[in-house]
């Protein structure tokens, strides 16, 4: 949010620089992330000054140009070549000098240099309004008052301004602060703090008169729920035009642009005390009737932009006796906006429900000064104030007079927070005696009224503004802010307890995982938990385990994650579309889960992703693409790091995430799942080149990880064998069953079965696969002979063949 410090000024009676007040300002809570000097001409026409045409020439070798001498009050006048068909003797003009920076109003910025313009010699330029960044107009030079004195520096003689733009980092439930009077109450509080002399200046609203009620204008809500409060007035007679400069400039430090005086008035209140204000062209409500309510689902509405809107039957509206006039709290409507022809204004200001504002900003997708106040819940009490204190700089500046009484709609005042505080809970919980009138004093500089004092417990009415101040601990926070977090001393000693830590450490093995990952090669990588409905519909309806947010963002963060998959592949494309072909990365994260219950259930995972090349292309050797091989040995040293104790089960996967892949159990409980992931799955993404993918539950890992130490083995002295073997089997056997029957056969020899190889496809027999499976065989007392060997492996595959009916290859 950005501050004008002369603004500021406006509210504040004290004595600070705005340095001390971006100190001041960070100390209570209000980070200053940024201060900038800001003029209300862009570069300040440094290296501007008034000059007078000399003498002017024809320019001998360019018809449209003319060499003048211009006096700039130097010693001696400057030759200038000069374009402008309006340039004449005796005219006083603006004068740019050697080294001086221009800023026009439309390009790039440029310096003005000493140069031969078709080899005449020109130090300096005359220049246009839109050259200066003063104007639009480009038809000649500007021409100014003979009276303007030679010499003058361009930025006094057009009454440049600087000013300081305070940009506050401000966090959401500070809406009290959203404006520049309430940064002032706080800045004022921190400065009594330091036993500074500061006052807290609000602008009277006492001059505010009725002077007829010739324009009243009815007004009726629909929905009180979602619009508390509507209060209106009337002003008749008003001349819409330019704002005064001083209006401009301090609207400008902010970033805001001017448009009228009418308009630039309800902006200037809303950054002013933070209340949201609308002016509606009064002549063009229609039947001189205001009706807030909602229109219905799939209306239409143009907004000041010109662009065409669809709204929902829950998006409130401002409407006249036929249509809308505006979306309420967001965005005004095209037709009925003030103009320069408008001489009737009808004002708003209003207090609307915070949710129902922020679900209609988000779902039209807009983001405006007014919806960003409201959202954060604005001051109910403020409206009527707001309205006065427009309404006057209003007629100030266009005119005109107050044609209606007010109209203030508030059927159910909001009630202030009302509890009690102790000073003792206070000094306990900040860790130093603050002292009881200070604390009450902060409490007075914040608008905080002691309504009883009994024996240091203070029963305190909190305004509605401070949505953030509804108990005694968000009371302390206040106190604790405003009287500075830098003046709480530290303690002469630290007082701590021993605490039991569980094991395993789950951040320890998650970081040991990540190590061993990132050293492997592997990229870490973080999606967002909201992810697209689309992913989780089945018939075009979400399962009955979806996790829905109930008010989105968008609809692509509609609900919460059910794997960490589509994130990845989203990584994974986004990559691959800048051409990156070789990508290995892994994910930590929590998938979400409605159980049958309705309750929720958070499951962490992680997952692994890799394709493309297996290693960066090298003249020195060969390069090829993943395969599930490496995708495997990468599973299996992760479960190699974690030490989990069990027997290992195999099982094939067979879902629709797959084109194939294996299931790994530990103690019947399901560890990982990976594979290649089938076309159909790609395709949705957009992937055509092959993608391996692993799914780990993280909360089965932590249950089975062993919490013993580790204890030693010898490495046998003699020698492990392999052999691999072939087979073509039917598409529905499984590894799991070859696995299971070749520990049934050989229990004392055989120490691993492994499948390193899937085929399917040209030139086998349809409904067949082959298998290519690895033995390794070893003996802890001895050395294996080949008759040993061949004689297991014989067994092995007549046992496949009449078990599974498998055939080598």
């Amino acid at each position: 949010m950005k501050i004008a410090y002369s603004w500021l000024r406006n509210y504040i009676k004290a004595d600070i620089t705005p340095q001390e007040t971006s100190i001041y300002l960070t100390d209570c809570g209000l980070e200053v992330e940024g201060m900038e000097e800001v003029e209300t001409i862009k570069g300040g026409l440094k290296g501007i000054v008034i000059g007078e045409v000399l003498t002017k020439e024809k320019h001998p070798d360019a018809d449209k140009l003319s060499c003048t001498t211009v006096n700039v009050g130097g010693t001696e006048p400057l030759s200038i070549v000069c374009g402008a068909p309006n340039v004449e003797v005796g005219q006083k003009v603006v004068v740019s000098t050697v080294g001086a920076e221009l800023f026009p109003i439309d390009g790039e910025s440029f310096v003005i240099k000493k140069s031969k313009i078709r080899g005449q010699v020109s130090e300096g330029m005359i220049c246009a309004e839109d050259e200066i960044g003063l104007g639009k107009g480009h038809d000649g030079i500007m021409v100014l008052d003979p009276k303007a004195k030679v010499g003058t520096a361009a930025a006094e003689y057009f009454k440049v301004e600087s000013d300081w733009m305070l940009e506050i980092g401000l966090t959401p439930n500070r809406a009290d602060a959203a404006s520049h009077f309430g940064v002032a109450r706080d800045l004022v509080a921190v400065l009594k703090r330091y036993d500074k002399t500061a006052e807290l200046i609000k602008p009277s609203v006492e001059d505010f008169k009725v002077a007829n009620t010739s324009r009243t204008i009815a007004v009726s809500i629909k929905d009180q729920d979602a619009c508390p409060r509507y209060s209106s007035v009337t002003i008749s007679g008003v001349e819409v035009k330019d704002s005064p400069n001083w209006l401009k400039n301090n609207l400008l430090t902010i970033g805001v642009k001017p448009i009228n005086n009418v308009v630039d008035v309800t902006n200037y209140v809303l950054h002013e005390i933070g209340q949201p204000l609308h002016a509606f062209d009064a002549d063009k409500i229609v039947g001189d009737k205001v009706v807030v309510k909602q229109l219905p689902e799939g209306s239409t509405f143009v907004t000041l932009d010109g662009v065409e809107r669809k709204l929902s039957d829950k998006d409130l509206m401002i409407c006249n006796a036929d249509e809308g006039m505006c979306i309420a709290g967001v965005f005004g409507g095209e037709k009925c906006g003030v103009k320069t022809s408008t001489t009737n204004v009808f004002l708003e200001s209003a207090y609307f429900n915070p949710v129902s504002v922020r679900k209609t900003a988000k779902g039209q997708g807009l983001n405006t000064d007014a919806s960003f106040r409201y959202e954060r819940g604005t001051d109910p009490d403020s409206t009527v104030y707001a309205l006065k204190r427009a309404a006057l700089l209003i007629q100030e500046l266009a005119g005109g007079e107050i044609s209606s009484e007010i109209n203030d709609i508030y059927p159910n005042p909001i009630a202030n927070f009302e509890f009690d505080f102790s000073i003792a809970n206070c000094n306990r919980i900040i860790g130093q005696e603050i002292g009881e009138e200070r604390i009450k004093q902060i409490l007075i500089d914040l608008e905080i009224k002691i309504t009883a004092d009994n024996n240091s417990v203070l029963s305190l009415s909190v305004p509605p503004y401070r949505v953030d101040v509804q108990r005694e601990i968000d009371v302390i926070e206040d106190v604790l802010r405003v009287y500075g977090y830098n003046h709480i001393e530290m303690p002469d000693f630290l007082k701590s307890s021993l605490s039991y830590a569980p094991k395993p450490d789950a951040e320890e093995l998650q970081n040991s995982v990540s190590n061993l990952m990132t050293d492997n090669g592997f990229y870490e990588i973080w999606n967002n938990s909201l992810t697209a409905a689309s992913f989780y519909k089945i018939d075009n309806k979400l399962g009955d385990d979806v996790v829905e947010i109930l008010n989105p963002l968008s609809g692509d963060l509609s609900v919460l994650r059910q794997n960490l998959l589509f994130g990845g592949l989203d990584t994974l494309r986004y990559n691959i579309n800048r051409k990156s072909d070789r990508l290995k990365m892994y994910e930590f994260g929590k998938t979400y889960f409605r159980t049958e219950e309705g309750k929720y259930k958070e499951i962490k995972r992680l997952s692994l992703l890799v394709t493309g090349l297996n290693q960066p292309e090298n003249w020195q050797s060969k390069t090829g693409n993943v395969n599930f091989s490496n995708l495997k040995n990468q599973v299996e040293l992760i479960i190699q790091k974690l030490k989990l104790k069990g027997r290992l089960e195999t099982v094939e996967v067979m879902n629709n995430q797959f084109a194939y892949g294996i299931l790994y159990k530990l103690n019947k409980r399901p560890l990982v799942e990976f594979g290649a992931l089938n076309s159909e799955m790609l395709k949705k993404f957009d992937i055509s080149q092959e993608i391996f993918y692993a799914d780990f539950n993280w909360d089965s890992i932590l249950k089975l990880v062993s919490t013993k130490s580790v204890q030693y083995a010898p490495i046998s002295k003699f020698p492990t064998v392999r052999r691999d073997l072939a087979l073509l089997i039917d598409h529905a056997v499984r590894f799991e069953q070859i696995e299971q029957l070749a520990q049934k056969q050989e229990r004392k020899l055989l120490k691993e079965v492994n499948l390193f190889d899937v085929y399917q496809g040209k030139n086998l027999t349809e409904g067949k696969k082959s298998y290519g499976v690895s033995f390794t065989f070893g003996d802890d007392d001895k050395t294996l002979t080949d008759v040993q060997i061949e004689k297991v492996m014989d067994k092995l595959i007549k046992t496949y063949q009449r078990e599974l009916g498998a055939e080598l290859r």
